[in-house]
C-alpha cells in the first residue's frame, strides 16, 4: 500500500469498520440517558481523550448547524443534535455512521449521515454551517492541508472551528499496539507516517488485526495550517491519555484541542446543507 490518500482511506474505513464490531470505545453510542440530559441542557462532549471542551467555546446550539466532522460513533452527533443543533455527521466508516443513525432513530433526533474523505467536503456548499466539530480525526489522514482548506469553506463567516489532534510528541516514540506504548523509546521522526514505515506485510497484519494506519503531523501542520487557511485561533488547552494506555502520559500532554472561528459576519441561517430538511435521511456514498 502507498501513502496516497485513496490507498489510506479504503485502508483506514475497513479498520474503522472493524473497532466498530470489536467495540472500541469511540465507537458506542451514547445512552438515552445522556441524550435525556441533553434536551435538559446538561452535555457535554469530548474532542480529545478526556477533557470536555468548554462550553463557552460553542455558539449557541438552538439551530446552530453543525458538521461533526470524522466524528462517526454515535456518539458527539447524537449529544448535540439533542442540544438543539442541526447536525450532519460525516465519517468513512459506513459502520461508524451506523452508529449515530441507530441513537438517531432510537431517540427520535433530527440528524443526517454522509459517509466520505474529511479531506473532500464537495458534497457541502460554501458557507453551509455555523460550527464545525473535528475530534482527533486528523491522524488517519497523510496531508492537513485540505482538510483545513475544506473547512473554511464549508464555514460561514463567523463560524467556529472546534479541533482536537495528537501532539506529534506521541509519534517519537516505538508503538506496540500489544504494550500499549508503555516502553518509551525515541524511534522515529516528526512528521510520522505508519504507510511509509511499515512494510507490506507489516501493513496487512495491521489490517488482519484491525488497526488503522496513522500520521504524526507537526503542530507546525495543525496550528499553523489552520492560520494559513484563513483562521483566527481563539482558544487552546492540552489533555492526556490515562497513563495505563500510555506511559508518556506520565511527562507530558498527548493532545491538544483549538477553538478557531472564520472571520466575517455574523451566523447564517438558512437551508439545511444537504440542501434537505434535516430528518436522519439516508447515509450517502
Amino acid at each position: 500500500m502507498s501513502s496516497d490518500g485513496d490507498g489510506v482511506l479504503s485502508h483506514n474505513r475497513d479498520a474503522w469498520d472493524h473497532k466498530v464490531r470489536a467495540g472500541n470505545r469511540w465507537t458506542r453510542p451514547v445512552t438515552a440517558e445522556a441524550i435525556s440530559a441533553a434536551r435538559e441542557g446538561r452535555w457535554e462532549v469530548l474532542l480529545t481523550p478526556q477533557k470536555p471542551v468548554p462550553r463557552q467555546w460553542y455558539p449557541p446550539l438552538a439551530g446552530t448547524r453543525v458538521l461533526a466532522l470524522a466524528s462517526g460513533g454515535g456518539q458527539q452527533g447524537p449529544i448535540l443534535a439533542a442540544a438543539g443543533a442541526r447536525v450532519v455527521v460525516f465519517d468513512a466508516s459506513a459502520a461508524q455512521l451506523r452508529q449515530d443513525r441507530s441513537v438517531a432513530e432510537r431517540e427520535g433526533l433530527e440528524l443526517e449521515t454522509v459517509q466520505g474523505d474529511m479531506a473532500d467536503l464537495r458534497a457541502f456548499a460554501e458557507a453551509s454551517f455555523d460550527l464545525v466539530f473535528h475530534p482527533v480525526a486528523n491522524c488517519f489522514v497523510p496531508h492537513l492541508e485540505p482538510v483545513w482548506r475544506e473547512t473554511f469553506r464549508v464555514l460561514a463567516p463567523g463560524g467556529v472551528l472546534l479541533a482536537g489532534f495528537a501532539n506529534p510528541v506521541l509519534y517519537l516514540f516505538d508503538d506496540d499496539p500489544e504494550t500499549g506504548m508503555q516502553h518509551l523509546e525515541v524511534r522515529h521522526s516528526i512528521p510520522y507516517s505508519d504507510a511509509e514505515r511499515l512494510s507490506v506485510d507489516q501493513q496487512r497484519r495491521w489490517r488482519q488485526r484491525g488497526d488503522a494506519l496513522e500520521f504524526g503531523h507537526s503542530l507546525e501542520a495543525q496550528i499553523g495550517g489552520q492560520l494559513a487557511a484563513g483562521f483566527v485561533l481563539t482558544g487552546f488547552y492540552e489533555d492526556r491519555l490515562d497513563v495505563e494506555q500510555c506511559a508518556l502520559s506520565r511527562y507530558i500532554a498527548n493532545f491538544i484541542a483549538t477553538r478557531a472561528i472564520k472571520p466575517g459576519g455574523p451566523r447564517r441561517s438558512g437551508s439545511h446543507p444537504s440542501g434537505r430538511g434535516a430528518g436522519g435521511g439516508p447515509e450517502r456514498p
